[in-house]
């Protein structure tokens, strides 16, 4: 009988190859996010949280490398929903989430039965306009604003945040939305540690006076971070 080992060590380093290359784009750093909405059957918060965390489960045995943040809207027209969400992500990343077909499989399972899917999109973080690094600091609290624009203003939008990006004083994220919904959108994220620093903080929620005609609606929602909920978030220390 001839010897297989050769073959057998090819087809290891093969397939570990493979894998090493995968993981790398996995974890390949870049400027694009995504952001998913998920709402609770009939108002049902404990069943479909005790579901989405069995689902974190299976993606902490799938060795999982993306970090996922999990917040749930306290304040807004959405209250209860559920935010998921994905930041930091080159393109070629995001062509490699961890075996998509066994996660789906594992969502019908655990999460629809418990919830609806009310979104998804993906959008590119924009450093020129911002005062952060693209991936939001898990914080308590977070102050999610979703401005919709006329159709033609990105440019001027764009500029006028632009030419008042020194004067942020805290961390204020932007992003545009590149696919997932009604475009042009944009989106702004301020993590802070309370509620009280959210709203001793209002005057940097206005945006600059010149961009009023180009927004046709404005919204503001106030999330709570759920770190059982999430996964690979790095927790500031408590003071």
């Amino acid at each position: 009988m001839k010897c297989r080992w050769p073959q057998t060590i090819g087809a290891i380093l093969l397939a570990s190859t493979v894998l090493s290359a995968v993981l790398d784009a996995q974890s390949e750093r870049g400027r694009y996010a995504r952001i998913a909405f998920l709402r609770p059957r009939d108002g049902d918060t404990v069943d479909f949280e005790a579901a989405y965390i069995r689902h974190l489960e299976w993606h902490r045995q799938a060795k999982e490398t993306w970090v996922w943040y999990g917040w749930t809207i306290w304040a807004g027209e959405r209250q209860r929903s559920f935010i998921y969400a994905t930041f930091g992500h080159s393109a070629a990343s995001l062509d490699h989430p961890v075996n998509p077909s066994e996660d789906e499989r594992d969502n019908i399972s655990n999460v629809t039965p418990h919830a609806q899917f009310a979104g998804n999109a993906l959008y590119e973080y924009l450093p020129g306009l911002s005062r952060g690094t693209g991936e939001p600091q898990a914080t308590p609290r977070l102050e999610l604003t979703t401005v919709e624009l006329q159709p033609g203003s990105e440019k001027a939008f764009e500029a006028a945040l632009s030419a008042v990006q020194s004067s942020l004083q805290g961390e204020t994220l932007w992003y545009r939305m590149v696919a997932g919904g009604i475009t042009p959108r944009y989106v702004r994220l301020r993590p802070r540690a309370s509620l009280s620093a959210l709203l001793d903080a209002r005057s940097e929620q206005a945006l600059p006076d010149q961009v009023s005609g180009l927004i046709v609606r404005t919204t503001v929602e106030i999330l709570n971070l759920r770190p059982t909920m999430s996964l690979g978030l790095a927790l500031p220390a408590r003071q």
